[in-house]
């Protein structure tokens, strides 16, 4: 059995990111979602163990202290962070792994995992991106502001990861991204174990025809 592929998925606040892999796991039953801590409070619909593991802030502290976070980051005031051992466990059960993270916790996961695969999720422009923002009802203007600002610092960093994909119609960046997924699987190191058998019969000294 090949071991899973861990992808890391970044994008800045309103990108669709969220959504996206949502839809994502919809479509692909081998792919699973790697459920990080947090200590902010859950949103509306949101499932502690499902979408995050929320934690107050002096159980986090003792997550770092005991070295069982492979990353962590502290992102608008509240902090983020992905259980190590979790984490392995699932790639070495041969699943493949979202971490959606930003791009402080994506250039840690990379030292340590450099073989994962990093994927970048932008929006078509500023302007949508406000709209997007907007259009949650959640924030005002000031707060608005803030993460727009912050948005462009987190773009800038978009050289750290393998793929960008911008989110402009929905059904067309999740089709991206699943194009990303069948590439990975297709790579020759993961192909030459699932297909030894195939290989060991089609190349000279196989058992080639006559073993049909």
């Amino acid at each position: 059995m090949t071991s899973g592929t861990l992808y890391v998925i970044s994008a800045p606040s309103g990108a669709g990111k969220t959504s996206l892999i949502r839809a994502l796991l919809g479509r692909d039953g081998h792919l699973g979602l790697s459920v990080s801590y947090t200590t902010r409070a859950p949103r509306p619909g949101e499932i502690d163990g499902v979408h995050y593991h929320f934690v107050d802030e002096m159980a986090f502290q003792r997550l770092i202290a005991e070295g069982a976070l492979l990353e962590h980051a502290q992102v608008f005031g509240n902090w983020y962070g992905t259980a190590e051992a979790t984490l392995r466990s699932g790639l070495e059960e041969g699943r493949d792994l979202i971490l959606e993270i930003d791009w402080q916790g994506a250039r840690q996961v990379r030292e340590r995992f450099p073989q994962a695969v990093g994927i970048f999720i932008l929006p078509p422009s500023l302007a949508v991106l406000h709209d997007r923002l907007l259009g949650r009802g959640q924030d005002g203007e000031a707060v608005i502001a803030g993460r727009m600002a912050r948005a462009q610092a987190e773009i800038a960093h978009y050289r750290d990861y393998d793929y960008l994909v911008v989110n402009e119609v929905f059904d067309a960046a999740l089709d991206d991204l699943l194009a990303i997924l069948r590439a990975e699987r297709l790579r020759r190191g993961k192909q030459e174990l699932r297909l030894a058998g195939l290989l060991a019969n089609l190349l000279p000294g196989g058992e080639g025809i006559e073993g049909r």
